[in-house]
């Protein structure tokens, strides 16, 4: 078992004595757990290592946050660890990817990790999609097309409630393309307060809306 894994299960094992948690939260917590510590060393196609899921997790239940968007399901992993902190805050989360064999695969992994009711997975184009939603959203997940980074922020920031978060993807370094755009747009908005999260080698740019003055 991973250091996440202990962590995530000490976790279990507080609320799952706390006021108001149910059994049926309980059995979904123990078959979400089950169904990441199964498929631990099988993730590909370009998703989050089980580290930055965690902290996904954690920004979305620590913030209550419950309109949630990623962009780039990829073949769902970071997106179960979204939509299993949206099962406990009441929300639900917006997963978009462009490739249909992901797509089909992330339906597959959502349903048996026990989380379809709070994914609403679309198949499109994020290029064209993103600027189409409505608003409110509070948390944002971005992981696509970098060179499209700064497209997608400034689609989605006014949709962005104040008190929202923004956090993207394999940012460390600004060594991919488009990055650098990205990270200099967002330190150029003065109601974005970001930092970099390094848990991983990726890194992830987390950034709060605050109030525009």
């Amino acid at each position: 078992m991973s250091y996440v894994s202990v962590i995530v299960l000490i976790c279990l094992l507080v609320t799952a004595h706390l006021p108001g948690m149910s059994a049926s939260d309980q059995d979904l917590d123990a078959r979400v757990r089950s169904f990441l510590d199964k498929n631990q060393n099988r993730w590909r196609d370009m998703n989050v290592p089980e580290i930055d899921g965690q902290v996904l997790y954690d920004l979305v239940l620590e913030h209550g946050y419950t309109r949630a968007l990623e962009i780039g399901t990829s073949t769902g992993h970071s997106g179960i660890w979204i939509a299993w902190a949206l099962s406990k805050t009441g929300g639900k989360l917006i997963t978009i990817e462009v490739d249909e064999r992901r797509h089909q695969e992330a339906l597959a992994n959502f349903e048996e990790a026990g989380l379809s009711d709070y994914i609403d997975a679309r198949l499109a184009d994020a290029h064209e999609l993103v600027p189409e939603l409505a608003a409110p959203i509070d948390f944002v997940f971005c992981d696509a097309d970098k060179h499209w980074y700064k497209n997608y922020l400034i689609a989605v920031l006014p949709k962005l409630e104040v008190g929202g978060c923004y956090t993207a993807h394999n940012v460390a370094g600004g060594r991919m393309r488009g990055i650098r755009e990205f990270l200099d747009h967002l330190e150029s908005l003065p109601y974005m307060e970001t930092r970099i999260d390094r848990s991983s080698w990726s890194g992830i740019s987390i950034s709060f809306k605050r109030a525009e003055k």
